[in-house]
């Protein structure tokens, strides 16, 4: 039974005594399109300064919201870390180099849950990555070197014990871990925990296909059936069993194909991480006797500090700044970390029960009740994470309320500008006032965020589309008809 005098409870009541007809009219009519007949809409629209519920249509009914979960992770993060946290990402070796520069033992590259080891621009900059991916491993590879390191008589530690080596949360494919959207959760994380595979077709019939990984690092063996004729389909498959650090590619493609490329999950971030660290060291002459190796923590283990002396150091940018990319262009990875790296200050454990057990506590001191939410995942590539779009607009309002109000919105793409909302809205006019958050998997379509400039008139919505059959194109153009006339309703 909800409480009266909860939040979200206030929400419902306010639902039944200001209807808003207009609105209501605007929305039975765009879901008469017949692609939205045969389709489940959830839609909750509120003005976050008041409460006043402006539309409700299966406000309370919980469905996937695939991407839009990110939204939960993000406030989470912000309201439980702060926006100005920072990952370290250090360098340990049990004792300093001696006068010879030998390091007797191992060198330890020290994860501290920063997704940030990449070539991505942050600030999130509109476009391609571009750039180095190893860059900023490469700067702690110089700051050891600078340290006077020449040889480590011991191993490459790729050390992600920060967090329980647990990869994948609930409900994520065996399909979905092969690719980058799907890549490991871990505590030391590397370019994305991605490599972009490259297929370039034989120039001459029977000539074998020309493949390459980026960045070069030494990790996955390439098997290549993949054979050129002359007038053959485009069919190229790219395979990997699970845990196999071989890439079986295969199919056909016509001579002087255009290039393929795919972003390939990494399986074991620390060991690629260590690896690259360990080539990078090589590059720039320092001897070393071992091996490249990862060291994990298995679930229900205690977490012992890594301690040692530190040769390098290396501070992420401040959290509100890794938030702007989940949001923008629907980062899973970093959102899984966020996500962890939550549960392991507030509950000292980097697990995805300790996060979600900190989340309910958020949700529910909200007012929403637990029954609104069932959440598997932080990125909502799980098929088990189930909220309600009250449980968005809740914590939307929650958001414009509080001291971060401007700055989370600017986290969200705009409409018709960047982001995953850079090629939506097409053909209208004046919607950058549109700030929402995409959610798209098999089946699923997601809007949520703001409409408006002026905060004191600003609306929160949530729109959730489950069990669809017409293409993705079509709901989608439903789903941001309902949006722009939101916004209309916001002018009014």
């Amino acid at each position: 039974m909800l409480r009266t005098t909860s939040f979200a409870a206030s929400l419902l009541f306010l639902a039944a005594v200001s209807p808003a007809q207009n609105l209501d009219e605007k929305v039975n009519q765009i879901l008469s399109d017949p692609a939205a007949q045969r389709a489940v809409f959830g839609i909750h629209v509120v003005e976050p300064a008041t409460g006043r519920v402006v539309y409700a249509r299966n406000a309370g009914i919980p469905m996937t919201p695939a991407s839009n979960t990110k939204l939960l992770s993000t406030v989470l993060s912000i309201a439980r870390l702060g926006p100005d946290y920072r990952f370290e990402t250090r360098i340990l070796t049990a004792k300093p180099p001696d006068s010879d520069g030998k390091i007797t033992g191992d060198l330890r590259l020290v994860g501290g849950g920063d997704p940030t080891l990449s070539a991505r621009d942050i600030p999130y900059k509109k476009g391609a990555i571009e750039g180095d991916p190893l860059k900023p491993l490469a700067e702690l590879a110089n700051k050891v070197v600078e340290a006077g390191v020449r040889i480590i008589d011991g191993d490459i530690i790729g050390d992600d014990t920060r967090w329980p080596w647990s990869p994948y949360p609930d409900g994520w494919t065996v399909d979905d871990t092969v690719w980058e959207y799907g890549a490991p959760v871990s505590a030391l994380t590397l370019n994305d925990n991605a490599l972009l595979l490259t297929i370039r077709p034989g120039r001459k019939p029977g000539e074998t296909a020309e493949i390459s990984l980026t960045p070069q690092v030494e990790y996955y063996t390439i098997h290549n059936t993949l054979k050129t004729h002359i007038g053959a389909p485009r069919s190229i498959t790219v395979d990997r069993q699970p845990s196999s650090h071989v890439l079986l590619i295969g199919g056909t493609a016509s001579p002087n194909g255009g290039a393929a490329s795919q972003l390939i999950a990494i399986d074991d971030p620390a060991a690629f991480a260590a690896q690259a660290f360990a080539e990078l060291l090589r590059a720039r002459g320092v001897t070393i006797r071992g091996s490249a190796r990862a060291a994990h923590r298995l679930p229900g283990q205690p977490y012992q500090v890594p301690t040692g002396v530190e040769l390098a150091k290396r501070v992420s940018p401040p959290l509100l700044e890794i938030l702007k990319v989940v949001n923008k262009v629907s980062q899973n990875l970093y959102a899984e970390i966020v996500l962890r790296e939550v549960g392991f200050i507030k509950r000292s454990e980097g697990t995805a029960d300790a996060a979600h057990e900190e989340m309910t506590e958020f949700l529910t001191s909200l007012g929403l009740d637990r029954k609104d939410f069932a959440l598997a995942d932080g990125s909502g590539l799980s098929r088990r994470t189930l909220a309600t779009p009250t449980t968005f607009t809740t914590v939307l309002r929650y958001m414009h309320n509080s001291p971060w109000r401007e700055a989370f919105r600017e986290l969200l793409p705009i409409a018709g500008e960047d982001g995953t909302l850079n090629n939506r809205f097409r053909g209208y006019n004046d919607v950058t006032a549109i700030r929402a958050k995409t959610g798209s998997i098999s089946h699923v379509a997601a809007l949520s965020g703001y409409v408006g400039e002026d905060s004191g008139r600003r609306l929160a919505f949530s729109i959730l589309v489950n069990d669809y059959t017409a293409p993705t194109s079509e709901i989608r153009a439903i789903v941001d008809k309902i949006a722009v006339a939101i916004l209309e309703e916001g002018k009014r």
